[in-house]
């Protein structure tokens, strides 16, 4: 398990075009998230202990915050050959016994996460109501095995700036995980592959 922070993609960007299988089958792309409030973009897996930790405060948080309107996906972009636990087949499952009711979206060619330069699981992509980026940081200060609280407060607060209007301070923590599960050779430039230091 090493240890990855997120590459912390520039603020402003504007949202990366997507268009990928979510685990009922449909396709889900940019139309189909953009709800007018704002959208959250979460680099996940099903394996990944940095996303086990969060697991049920995850399920939870896509509940409350969809319910106010955010719109909120979650993408998979490991290698499923390599790592099969985190394909198509196991992701339907675990989005079904996690309880997550946002979509589960699989990226098959990675090239999702390349647009959106995700480098770890989770990475936390939240998007104002224009669809540009104003936070890419660390659901909270919790890690497995830390002793702190899983409480979510840093991802809440940007949340909430966003859906009332207000801006995000530029001032974040970059979340930390495991490495997305590149193919072998296709690593691209911007994942150093260094371990995080927190």
């Amino acid at each position: 398990m090493v240890k990855t922070a997120s590459t912390m993609l520039p603020l402003g960007t504007k949202l990366p075009e997507f268009s990928l299988p979510n685990v009922d089958g449909r396709t889900i792309g940019n139309a189909d998230v953009s709800s007018g409030k704002g959208l959250l973009v979460i680099f996940m897996c099903n394996h990944c202990p940095f996303v086990v930790h969060l697991r049920s405060a995850l399920a939870e948080f896509g509940k409350e915050y969809q319910a106010k309107g955010l719109s909120i996906v979650g993408i998979s972009s490991n290698d499923a050959e390599a790592y099969p636990q985190d394909g198509p087949d196991a992701m339907k499952a675990e989005a079904k016994e996690a309880g997550y009711t946002f979509p589960y979206l699989f990226d098959g060619t990675q090239e999702a996460a390349k647009a959106f330069h995700a480098a770890c699981t989770p990475d936390f992509f939240l998007f104002d109501n224009d669809l540009h980026l104003v936070y890419r940081g660390q659901f909270d200060d919790s890690r497995p095995g830390n002793g702190k609280a899983i409480t979510g407060a840093d991802l809440r607060k940007a949340c909430d700036q966003v859906l009332a209007g207000q801006p995000v301070p530029a001032e974040q923590k970059p979340s930390i995980g495991c490495n997305i599960k590149w193919k072998a050779g296709s690593e691209p430039a911007y994942f150093t592959g260094q371990p995080a230091a927190e």
